[in-house]
């Protein structure tokens, strides 16, 4: 069977000023489960739907069934307006893409960033917005500096968290400490890989398969 081709498509900016925001939608692979947002690191270092975790994120979701709208932050590519790197403008792009990807595809509904865009996806998805509920959070490298207290106990469903373990910006004990006794939470660790998947970029696509392989509780 032909794989699924990747789609230049656009998403409503949200706020006064209009404009648009660039994105990639990946069609899922043979039968549609749901649908998926990744969002992007750092507007500010370079962070764009182009990073290589963000397209191996996308890559993995779609071998799930989850249809991928990847996107690029405010005044990034041929995103309208100016990049600034603010949490709250950051939360308003996802939440804008996880509306539209809510309304391309039934099913399941999956907030998931790297870095800096799993802070935004957890600020998205516990908006109380969308048109129908995140079914779960996958979120790779989320640093805890940018959590904001409590935002993951407060998350709407359950959290995957994948990082490196010589990760120095998303401590793996540090994330551990965040999701221990939050139900349903579960933090895997790729080995040898650290926030930038330079080395691990493989294993982090094969840990996102195993650990969503089942469909997430609901």
């Amino acid at each position: 069977m032909a794989r699924p081709i990747e789609k230049m498509v656009t998403i409503p900016a949200p706020g006064e000023g209009g404009g648009a925001l660039e994105a990639v939608f990946l069609p899922a692979a043979g039968e549609t489960r749901g649908a998926a947002v990744v969002a992007p690191p750092h507007p500010l270092y370079g962070g764009s739907m182009d990073n290589p975790v963000v397209t191996e994120v996308a890559c993995a979701l779609q071998e799930l069934q989850l249809a991928s709208l990847r996107f690029n932050w405010r005044g990034v590519g041929a995103s309208s307006g100016v990049p600034s790197g603010d949490p709250d403008e950051a939360a308003r792009d996802t939440l804008a893409a996880l509306e539209q990807a809510a309304e391309t595809a039934p099913g399941e509904l999956v907030a998931s960033g790297y870095s800096f865009g799993a802070v935004a996806a957890v600020a998205a998805a516990s908006s109380g917005r969308l048109p129908r509920p995140v079914s779960r959070l996958v979120l790779v490298a989320p640093p805890p500096t940018l959590l904001r207290p409590g935002a993951l106990a407060a998350a709407p469903a359950p959290v995957l968290v994948v990082a490196g373990a010589a990760d120095a910006l998303a401590p793996p004990r540090e994330l551990a400490r965040l999701l221990e006794g939050l139900p349903g939470a579960r933090l895997e660790v790729v080995a040898r890989a650290d926030h930038f998947f330079m080395a691990g970029l493989g294993e982090l696509r094969r840990t996102l398969l195993e650990s969503l392989g089942e469909a997430p509780p609901r």
